[in-house]
């Protein structure tokens, strides 16, 4: 009986040591490229706006090829942990101005609080752009997909500003939403750049979920703001966008493919 037992608890164990040093093996293979920050600066509350210098590394600003990718960053303390990042500036800003850059939640005890922390000429490594981003090709061309809706919560508005930015034919479609979630205004970031994303075609819907008395708009998650309104003439010829919290991409997928949404036109960056 205490054989019977042991042996999947020793199956187990090696699974886990496997995956443990197939981690290390990754990390240890992983090429860090010394950067300088240009710049930290408040974006929102708990957020900054994060710029960062790849000028004199073409290879690293060069592997940035699709709006959606992300990298790891590390800083030079031997006791913070590499963290992930999305890129939120379009493949373009690093081509033209050889600058990566990012928005970056701070919470507390992270990685990312010490990096919000640091200051213009600090060192940090990054390492390649990795990942597929978002496949844009399974929503073109956009005569093909009226409808893109899209869907962000806190720091995953990053990405999406990266993908808005390079452009994906929004003034060619119907109907292009972006319901971007956050606790209220004041966490919102990228309100400034809002004018410019409504004139190249996309209708910004702003929901909060704890906004003060004076608020309007959309109350709640988006996922549910989404569920009120729908209004999908096609789904045939719809595609969605999203990134965020899980439970919201997990909701919203489900609402997409219940209305015959199909599943590879909901694009998703991991």
């Amino acid at each position: 009986m205490i054989l019977s037992r042991l042996k999947p608890l020793r199956h187990h164990l090696c699974r886990r040591s496997l995956a443990l040093s197939a981690a290390a093996v990754r990390q240890e293979s992983t090429i860090w490229t010394p950067t300088r920050l240009i710049k930290v600066t408040p974006a929102a509350e708990s957020h900054f706006h994060i710029t960062i210098d790849v000028s004199d590394s073409p290879d690293l600003a060069s592997s940035y090829t699709k709006a959606g990718q992300y990298l790891q960053l590390r800083l030079r303390d031997p006791y913070a942990r590499p963290t992930f990042l999305a890129i939120a500036s379009p493949p373009s800003i690093a081509a033209s101005k050889g600058v990566f850059e990012f928005l970056v939640k701070s919470i507390a005890g992270s990685t990312a609080e010490l990096l919000c922390g640091l200051q213009r000429g600090d060192v940090v490594e990054l390492s390649s752009a990795i990942g597929n981003g978002f496949d844009i090709d399974q929503i073109s061309p956009p005569e093909n997909y009226q409808t893109v809706l899209i869907f962000a919560t806190g720091s995953g508005i990053s990405p999406i500003r990266s993908l808005i930015e390079a452009g994906f034919g929004a003034d060619k479609r119907a109907d292009v939403r972006l319901y971007y979630g956050a606790r209220n205004l004041s966490r919102m970031a990228y309100q400034e750049r809002f004018r410019d994303w409504e004139s190249s075609g996309i209708n910004i819907v702003p929901v909060l979920s704890k906004p003060d008395d004076s608020w309007t708009g959309e109350r709640g998650f988006v996922q549910a703001a989404f569920a009120r309104a729908k209004r999908l003439l096609n789904p045939q010829s719809t595609g969605a966008v999203l990134c965020g919290r899980r439970q919201m991409t997990e909701e919203v997928t489900s609402i997409l493919v219940s209305d015959g949404v199909a599943s590879e036109k909901i694009l998703k960056n991991f």
